[in-house]
């Protein structure tokens, strides 16, 4: 894992969905992860969450690369849920989680009881000052509501560090701030639609995501059909900050989320190292515009709606999605499985078992260990003889200079055939 620069206070935080993601995210920079166990997370239904079993083997995958581990116990609880919420926090603590990500004031007081640290949720909707002063007495970190302006954020801190407000370890409250990802038409996530037209809670983890579709407006008095201009009215573009990280560090955050715990993990590791590098690159001065173009379009490579600035500048009207789905310059493909890597010469032996691969192409590998790797085919054999082309049922291989597990997935990484402008 690169390390943060000694004068960097920035701490990169990345979402974990799977063991390919996190390792993902800490190759690509990452200081901190998150994740959800169980049914009370905000991703319950919509990404592949960990058992209670993983959290000891992913704490220590965390402590062993100098990450800290934060576990997502954000949804609405109903009394029902408090046994589970509670197994949730005695196993957390006996697994030595770095913090717990909390909304639910019946969790905040059970961690708090079993002293463990606590970090409120953006499901918490804190929007202010006083807001702030109440949950420190649970909370060392709070995630303000994405509504906020820079301006707004810039004079809570401000007030913060005036009036010395610390949390339960002592030290002065911590601000986190989503920084890229995707967002939710409704306050800080606080959806009923889904719930409405399905019975299946966005805050409980189950949004069906209804919002993302494309619908008609219809006048009920008259029959008339309202003519807009975008037809996904109700489903935003995904923030991108990476264009004015300078200004959301100098409001005094420091926390960055990156949201995706239901993305993949060339998604994760791309969007982590994207904002490791402008973070470090402010501070080494090196922040530039041609910087910022080159991030911009590594991160439209991977999946996404579109992007804007959130509110952070205040209200726009460029926040909508003009499109079903992703926006991604790139898709990847499936086309084999890695047999073994032969270390001493760095060569990857594959087998091929769908479309084809041709020398040239941008490939990636993904494994539960390995995370993700990015490359290019310079040279590429077919049973040991060096071709421009392999088709399915060839076993392959290829030089990549880092490790590749046997069983590791290999993917072709290419333009998308209908590219859409973002």
């Amino acid at each position: 894992m690169k390390k943060i620069d000694s004068k960097s206070t920035i701490e990169i935080m990345s979402p974990v969905g799977s063991y390919e993601a996190l390792h993902a995210a800490i190759k690509a920079g990452a200081n901190s992860i998150y994740f959800g166990v169980a049914n009370l997370n905000m991703r319950s239904g919509s990404s592949k969450n960990f058992d209670l079993e993983d959290l000891k083997k992913i704490v220590k995958i965390c402590i062993k690369n100098n990450v800290k581990s934060y576990l997502t116990l954000n949804t609405i609880m109903y009394d029902k849920d408090l046994v589970l919420m509670k197994k949730i926090i005695d196993t957390a603590k006996l697994s030595k989680i770095t913090a717990l990500i909390i909304s639910d004031i019946s969790a905040m007081m059970y961690a708090k009881e079993k002293k463990v640290e606590i970090h409120i949720s953006t499901q918490a909707n804190v929007s202010n000052f006083d807001a702030v002063k109440f949950y420190s007495q649970f909370a060392d970190v709070i995630v303000l509501a994405r509504e906020l302006t820079l301006q707004q954020v810039k004079n809570i801190v401000t007030l913060i560090k005036k009036e010395n407000v610390c949390g339960p370890n002592g030290n002065l409250i911590q601000i986190e701030l989503f920084a890229h990802g995707a967002m939710c038409v409704a306050i800080s996530g606080k959806c009923h639609m889904s719930l409405a037209t399905y019975n299946s809670s966005a805050n409980r983890g189950k949004c069906l995501q209804n919002c993302r579709r494309k619908y008609k407006v219809t006048d009920v008095q008259t029959g008339n059909e309202l003519i807009i201009n975008n037809q996904y009215v109700m489903s935003p573009k995904d923030m991108c900050t990476i264009n004015f990280i300078d200004k959301i560090i100098e409001t005094g955050t420091i926390v960055l989320k990156l949201e995706g715990r239901g993305r993949s993990p060339e998604y994760v590791y791309t969007v982590t190292k994207c904002y490791r590098e402008a973070v470090d690159s402010y501070y080494s001065k090196t922040y530039t515009k041609e910087k910022i173009k080159s991030w911009l379009n590594e991160l439209k490579s991977v999946y996404n709606r579109g992007f804007w600035n959130g509110y952070y500048h205040g209200k726009t009207t460029d926040m909508w999605s003009n499109t079903y789905g992703t926006k991604a310059t790139k898709e990847k493909k499936y086309v084999g499985k890695c047999q073994n890597y032969f270390k001493k010469n760095k060569i990857a032996q594959f087998i091929l078992e769908a479309g084809e691969i041709k020398k040239n192409d941008e490939i990636i590998i993904t494994g539960t260990t390995t995370g993700v790797i990015k490359s290019k085919i310079k040279k590429l054999f077919v049973n040991d003889i060096e071709s421009d082309f392999a088709n399915k049922g060839d076993v392959i291989t290829i030089p990549i200079s880092e490790l590749v597990r046997e069983n590791d997935l290999l993917y072709v990484y290419n333009k998308r055939l209908k590219k859409s402008s973002i």
